[in-house]
């Protein structure tokens, strides 16, 4: 039986839990509206050899939202050339221009990208461990990665913002370790005691439970770091080495980021768990939608009546008012709740684990999804609120902005979730923690709506990193293998649409509100010249520094360089680390680039007619000067 009373408290399994509901300022409704989606047009992205977009006539077009208008403002337009070579290589002497030549050009070899671990191991065979990383600082690493350490970057920091690129700091060292020792770590660190023994595991669903066949988290992950869980001490240490990274950031340059990622954080069977109940909980108010005719639209637009959801309810032999649970006075209640007030119910109670209860409609009642949990099992999921809360002080006292990294859909709710309490606590007076939105997700844009309105009723900074993802073919594969939805949009094309409506939607929020943020991190050339379009259309100037742009070092110089030249924030993401120690990371930007290589012609292009040029002109030895 559901046993819900008119007071903030829920009863479950005989034990009252109480939670603060967060509803008594969320009065606001939306009065945000959408058309239904129409596929845009699809164009051939000529620095890429893939299709995008750079039409569309889907919600995130000037007035699809119904709430901007899309008058062109010639006078104060700012367009950035991407054709320029001496432009785009100002930063580079010659010799970092053929650097990237090689580079690129021996990225885009299968066998290289293959065999790269067995040439990487033959290298340091013949050339000694010294030797081997002084050929690598010359080649892939100097391409890639900044430095070893937070001295050693400074020089490349200070150099890059001197010709208007900003850093993401992001410290890429990983565990080498065998693919069977990462699949033990990985069962170790996603089965709590309750799981193995409670009469509760049966609640779980296979999405969330730890499979020994994709145990090893970094299989056919191209460009995300990975980090396993070994024990407490090792998160206070990832604590320690991004509390470094947030120091090196903001002493090297002014309004810089730093990258973190939560499940280095703690334990991930905590974000496991909390993922499935917020699935699992999100799922039962579409089931309670659909009973009153809402199934369909957008996540915004659905809003129940309580009068038919208590009604509906009472017959699922549930007992009790349900004002009470949004409100805590009935005469007060609009009547109406959407997704928001849903969420809500999910709020701090008197313990972490007790977050750990979802609805099951067949018993009509809440149920726990495990059984109980240890002391020590309650205390690590304590310290990953603990450590958020540490790192996000410490940016604060830099100057530094936190970028936190969007990770597997298995963790993903949890991690939105978490970045989203940090965002309400730190963002109320200006934008110090950025969420990242993967954009190769099915539920991408109702993720983007949802938390934009979130912000809005609650009057914080909307922060977002916008990225397409580096999860699929892992993604994929494992949603084939156990069996449920495929989480991924279908094709490439799709993703692309998807990337421009939440973008489009985000850039409309700043023109109305001017109190959200968003970081274009693409290195695709046709999506960073919509957002210009965009922002030319809405009026929205560089100066402001609301729109951002991201790319990865080493990579695309000619669309971060200009549009930084042109004074518009734009970001590399900078690794760094000891060149060992980064060897993964590097291991997957080899296999990244494969792709990107072969279909990036233009880059190999403008570096060959920079380097053309200044032999011809006598500069072959040019230095820049900053």
């Amino acid at each position: 039986m559901f046993y819900v009373k008119t007071v903030p408290t829920l009863t479950r399994a005989g034990t009252d839990i109480t939670f603060k509901p967060l509803l008594c300022s969320r009065r606001l409704r939306s009065t945000v509206t959408s058309t239904s989606a129409t596929q845009r047009k699809q164009q051939e992205d000529d620095s890429t050899g893939q299709h995008d977009s750079t039409q569309s006539e889907s919600p995130g077009q000037p007035g699809a939202r119904g709430r901007c208008s899309s008058s062109s403002s010639t006078a104060n337009e700012i367009t950035v050339d991407f054709d320029q070579s001496q432009e785009a290589y100002k930063s580079k002497d010659s010799l970092e221009l053929l650097r990237s030549l090689v580079v690129f050009k021996l990225c885009s070899y299968d066998f290289l990208v293959d065999k790269n671990q067995e040439i990487m191991d033959l290298g340091k065979t013949i050339l000694g461990q010294r030797g081997f990383n002084q050929f690598m600082k010359m080649t892939f690493y100097g391409q890639f990665v900044a430095g070893e350490d937070h001295r050693a970057i400074r020089p490349l920091i200070q150099k890059n913002q001197a010709f208007g690129v900003g850093s993401v700091l992001d410290y890429s060292v990983e565990e080498d370790i065998s693919q069977e020792e990462a699949e033990q770590k990985e069962k170790d660190s996603c089965v709590s005691s309750a799981e193995k023994d409670s009469i509760g595991k049966d609640h779980i669903e296979q999405r969330f439970q730890a499979h020994e066949q994709f145990g090893d988290q970094r299989g056919g992950v191209t460009g995300a770091r990975t980090y396993l869980y070994a024990d407490e001490a090792k998160c206070d240490q990832h604590m320690e080495t991004f509390i470094k990274c947030i120091k090196a950031s903001g002493g090297s340059s002014m309004d810089g980021f730093s990258a973190i990622k939560m499940t280095a954080l703690g334990r991930p069977q905590f974000l496991l768990q909390f993922s499935e109940v917020l699935v699992k909980w999100k799922r039962f108010f579409d089931f309670l939608s659909s009973h009153q005719g809402k199934d369909g639209m957008e996540a915004l637009e659905q809003k129940l009546d309580l009068k038919q959801l208590q009604e509906f309810l009472t017959k699922l032999g549930a007992k009790g008012g349900y004002y009470g649970w949004f409100t805590g006075r009935e005469e007060e209640s609009s009547g109406t709740i959407d997704m928001l007030d849903w969420n809500s119910l999910i709020d701090d109670r008197t313990k972490i684990s007790d977050l750990l209860v979802v609805p099951n409609v067949e018993l009509g009642e809440l149920e726990p999804l495990l059984g109980m949990f240890t002391a020590e099992e309650e205390r690590q999921m304590e310290r990953i609120f603990q450590r958020m809360d540490v790192l996000a002080k410490h940016a604060i006292e830099n100057g530094v902005r936190l970028m936190v990294d969007a990770e597997q859909t298995y963790f993903q709710p949890a991690i939105s979730r978490l970045t989203v309490e940090m965002q309400r606590i730190y963002n109320k007076d200006k934008p110090v923690i950025f969420n990242t939105y993967q954009c190769y997700l099915k539920e991408a844009y109702d993720n983007v709506t949802m938390d934009v309105e979130l912000s809005r009723r609650e009057g914080w900074h909307f922060a977002a990193k916008l990225v397409r993802g580096a999860y699929m073919y892992q993604e994929r594969e494992r949603a084939k293998e156990i069996a449920y939805e495929d989480p991924i949009n279908p094709d490439y094309e799709s993703t692309n649409w998807m990337y421009h409506r939440c973008l489009d939607y985000v850039l409309d929020e700043i023109a109305l509100k001017r109190n959200a943020n968003v970081m274009v991190a693409s290195h695709n050339e046709d999506t960073v010249k919509h957002t210009l379009r965009r922002m030319n259309e809405l009026g929205l100037l560089p100066r402001e520094n609301k729109v951002f742009f991201g790319q990865l070092l080493g990579m695309c110089d000619q669309i971060s360089f200009p549009l930084g030249q042109a004074g518009f924030p734009v970001y590399k993401y900078v690794p760094y680390g000891p060149v060992n120690e980064v060897m993964p990371y590097l291991s997957r930007r080899a296999q990244e680039n494969r792709g990107f290589m072969k279909g990036a012609v233009k880059e190999r292009d403008l570096l060959w007619k920079e380097l053309k040029r200044r032999l011809a002109s006598g500069e072959l030895l040019y230095r820049p000067m900053y």
